[in-house]
């Protein structure tokens, strides 16, 4: 009989990890590539998983495609390895019931977090080539796991079942109990799966069985569809550097009993399992016949709101009114706060809108902003603008940095990449660069739509409006229409730019969004020079700060006079002209906390306001 008329008759084991038992060969290298270099390594490890009771053998094609071949240099290798895999995997399973199922593994990663992640048009045609490898070498079945993407899964099997009557396997990947990464329910993508061909649907990686048993309990038993159940070993921990799975191998005897009640059909293991952990299923099996009724325990729906309360005004629509002013207070290196605060104090009495507070500028460690930016709002009733870094945050830190920004009602925001840390002054600190500044701006959006990074249900949607930054001081300023138009596609709300000493920047500007149908506000940013050499420092070592030449030569003539600081000042009030013809933000920085500078600055452009509306 064929893997297709066994399916659904009775309950299968399928084989555990491949890639767990070799790991003895190292991890910088492709395992594929051991179908051709280590044949009798792959023919004893699918030996093992028949001698414990497996009825289905996956090849060891999981990443035999050309993106991830291409990594090793083995992008032509394709069709040989793929081959080869099918071969050795009949080789063991020949004179047993065993079935053999060509692997293809998902490519797109948790939330489309890399940077370089391949466009769907490559992953199909790679996916194409594999898919027909592994038909031409007459597999019994495709396995297609892996996936966190369910619309890459969806695209492929569509494509494997216009090209194959075989059975069809789909694995999808959960981080949260009952819900993928898009924050779809478990129940509802199977039911797709099941839509669009697949003859089994379940869950694969990352989850234990507990979990994965769990996340079950919410999936009722479809029609003419099996289930499928292939849990990691356990949760993973590092152990001098490498990755090792810590439950016993009979820990899975009473979950291949618990899998069958809950209506599933196929079951197998993940990273960590063994042949033991195979072994152990069937043991702790009572039954192979297959249920047909099962109690489904809904996925709690917990309503989703908005947290309506604030405090102030948000600057967005501050901007459609009126002139507008962000003040950027940099949080202290030390733990003395009292001229942050007096700064902070002063810039309320002239009107300040916000404060924006950079997250460790320059790689140097600061005050915690979002403890500064907790204080400001509470105890002296400013509305904070908090940066936050990808720099200094892991995906699991930057998750944890926005649930308390919204628990805290802060939901003002700037994502950016942040200065790397070799700039600053800690040696030996790394930068963190789990995600990009886009991915940040997209995580934030997630959490505006209640779910996390995982897709796990938040409980309450957040309501953040988030800043991108922009240097308006590169080379060919005309030609970033391209940049801006991908920063809003992301979700930008405004943008926050560099300080700029070229008025004519902010007509370029204005032309550059106008042509590209850029709608967002800016806030454009302006610094007040203090000195000749403050002048210079900026020109000549802080990246992303040109000063025109004019600038520098009426700081260097001030030096001569000895009114450097009026100079500067006036310097900054001729930029704001400029920018208020075009633009209602002002992004004003404080040099070396000298508040009384920025406060200024402010109440110059609220004396435009008074002057406007006087005028209206």
């Amino acid at each position: 009989m064929g893997l297709k008329d066994v399916l659904g008759t009775k309950l299968l084991i399928a084989d555990g990890a491949m890639g767990t038992m070799l790991y003895q060969y190292g991890i910088d290298r492709s395992q594929e590539e051991l179908n051709l270099s280590h044949p009798e390594a792959i023919l004893a490890i699918h030996q093992a998983y028949i001698e414990a009771g497996a009825d289905i053998i996956q090849t060891n094609t999981y990443g035999a495609n050309y993106l991830k071949l291409a990594r090793y240099g083995l992008e032509e290798q394709v069709q040989r390895i793929n081959a080869a895999a099918v071969a050795i995997a009949r080789q063991a399973a020949e004179g047993s019931e065993t079935y053999v199922i060509g692997t293809i593994g998902g490519i797109r990663g948790a939330i489309d977090a890399k940077i370089n992640e391949p466009s769907m048009t490559d992953i199909v045609r790679g996916f194409k080539e594999q898919l027909y490898s592994l038909l031409l070498a007459q597999v019994d079945g495709l396995l297609l796991e892996t996936y966190y993407d369910l619309e890459e899964l969806k695209t492929v099997l569509a494509i494997a079942r216009e090209a194959t009557d075989l059975p069809i396997m789909t694995n999808v990947t959960l981080h949260e109990v009952g819900y993928l990464q898009n924050g779809q329910s478990l129940a509802s993508a199977l039911g797709e799966l099941a839509d669009l061909g697949a003859d089994v649907v379940g869950i694969n990686c990352h989850l234990g069985p507990h979990f994965v048993a769990k996340s079950f309990q919410s999936v009722p038993i479809l029609d003419k569809v099996v289930l499928s159940a292939f849990p990691n070993a356990s949760f993973p921990a590092l152990e001098d550097g490498k990755i090792v799975y810590e439950n016993a191998a009979d820990y899975f005897k009473g979950f291949g009993e618990l899998f069958r009640q809950e209506g599933i059909g196929v079951i197998g293991g993940c990273c960590g399992t063994t042949p033991e952990h195979i072994a152990a299923y069937r043991k702790g099996l009572k039954d192979i016949q297959l249920i047909n009724n099962k109690n489904v325990i809904p996925l709690a729906e917990v309503a989703l709101k908005r947290n309506s309360q604030r405090q102030h005004p948000r600057l967005i629509d501050k901007l459609q009114k009126n002139y507008t002013v962000i003040v950027e207070l940099a949080p202290p290196r030390t733990l003395d706060t009292t001229s942050f605060f007096k700064g902070a104090e002063r810039l309320k009495e002239v009107g300040v809108d916000a404060i924006t507070l950079s997250d460790n500028s320059l790689a140097s460690a600061r005050v915690s902003n979002l403890a500064l930016a907790a204080i400001l709002k509470y105890e002296y009733d400013l509305q904070p603008l908090v940066h936050l870094t990808t720099r200094d945050h892991n995906l699991i830190g930057l998750n944890s940095q926005i649930m308390g920004l919204h628990k805290l009602g802060i939901h003002d925001v700037l994502a950016v990449t942040g200065d790397p840390a070799k700039v600053g002054d800690f040696p030996g600190a790394s930068s963190v660069y789990d995600i990009n500044s886009f991915e940040l701006i997209k995580l934030f959006k997630k959490f505006n739509e209640g779910m996390s990074y995982t897709g796990k249900n938040m409980g309450e949607k957040a309501d953040f409006q988030v800043g991108s930054a922009l240097n308006l001081n590169i080379p060919r300023l005309e030609r970033a229409g391209r940049l801006l138009k991908k920063k809003q596609q992301a979700g930008a709300d405004f943008f926050i730019t560099q300080p700029i000493f070229d008025g004519d920047k902010v007509e370029t500007l204005k032309e550059v969004m106008k042509a590209s149908e850029i709608s967002i506000p800016v806030f454009i940013g302006v610094i007040p020079l203090v000195s000749s050499r403050n002048a210079e420092f900026l020109h000549n070592e802080v990246p992303g700060i040109v000063l025109t030449d004019e600038t520098r030569r009426r700081m260097k003539e001030a030096e001569i006079r000895g009114n450097e600081a009026e100079v500067g000042i006036e310097i900054a009030k001729e930029l704001i002209d400029r920018i208020c013809r075009e633009f209602t933000g002002i992004y004003l920085m404080t040099p070396f906390m000298k508040y009384e500078l920025t406060a200024e600055l402010t109440a110059y452009v609220k004396e435009k306001n008074k002057q406007q509306q006087q005028a209206q």
